[in-house]
């Protein structure tokens, strides 16, 4: 037996991951919640009972699914939804909201999308380890960020592992390269005014090729990726420091401040003022 073990991380990006809500409930018979649309990803495991969800797919015709203990279903970001419990037999469930640069690619790796919202296990070992996963998220309220960040992380992998419906990587070494140029390049330069162009032209890739490219790759097109990662970045200076919004949002690529402030609201729908009142680490003394 060796003395020692050593490995190298594959080098990933974690990039504005953020768990939104959770819980579970117990719901009475014919309770429903909808419709409604969410602004981040939901994504509910049945523990037990039944229910029914009805939700629009790519080509907005409404898809109805009937779902059962042991089962789990997604809600994407501006789809239009309503889930309700079964009369004779209603579910019980936990669930958890989130969001994030690369979390479109861990779903689109677990196989699940707005067409195609149906978690199925592989196996029931592996349902019960994704459900304890998200009840230990649920029954902690008061866990640090680390400790909930760390959770989802576990979460999506085994939201992966476990689905039935899971997608194998397939190798696209060359491409994976340009995108990876891509991103790195944008980490670099976020803070300045970038276009398209430049971002294709560091890849030497034609812009309409490259954004086709990065758009199959990153489930967004370049530039959404961009504002993305600049109100990422806020986010987390928000957080930590005490920065005015107005400076944090002229560090992050946005010497306009209130349109920085659409954007904000736009993407998290609450103000930058508002989101750091509820969110803030730094002692503001």
């Amino acid at each position: 037996m060796n003395d020692f073990s050593f490995s190298v991380s594959p080098i990933e990006e974690f990039l504005g991951l953020k768990l939104y809500q959770y819980g579970w409930e117990q719901c009475a018979p014919f309770h429903s919640f909808g419709p409604f649309v969410r602004n981040h990803y939901l994504f509910h495991y049945v523990i037990s009972g039944q229910g029914r969800l009805d939700a629009n797919g790519s080509d907005n015709v409404t898809q109805h699914f009937s779902l059962k203990a042991g089962q789990g279903f997604l809600i994407s970001p501006g789809q239009i939804n309503t889930y309700s419990a079964d009369r004779d037999d209603p579910w019980k469930y936990v669930w958890l909201e989130f969001d994030g640069l690369q979390v479109s690619e861990y779903l689109n790796a677990a196989g699940l999308s707005i067409s195609q919202p149906i978690y199925h296990p592989k196996s029931t070992a592996q349902a019960e380890e994704l459900k304890d996963i998200m009840l230990d998220i649920a029954s902690h309220p008061n866990a640090s960020t680390l400790y909930q960040i760390g959770h989802l992380c576990l979460f999506l992998d085994m939201l992966i592992q476990s689905s039935s419906t899971r997608r194998e990587p397939r190798g696209n070494q060359l491409r994976d390269f340009y995108i990876q140029e891509a991103v790195n390049f944008m980490e670099q330069n976020y803070r300045r005014d970038l276009t398209v162009e430049e971002i294709a032209d560091v890849c030497r890739l034609n812009r309409s090729y490259f954004s086709k490219l990065f758009k199959k790759s990153k489930g967004c097109p370049p530039q959404e990726y961009l504002i993305r990662m600049r109100l990422a970045k806020a986010e987390e200076m928000m957080m930590t420091s005490s920065a005015s919004i107005g400076d944090i949002a002229a560090y992050c690529g946005y010497p306009n401040q209130l349109h920085f402030s659409r954007l904000f609201k736009q993407h998290y729908g609450v103000s930058p003022r508002e989101w750091r009142n509820k969110n803030k680490l730094y002692d503001a003394h």
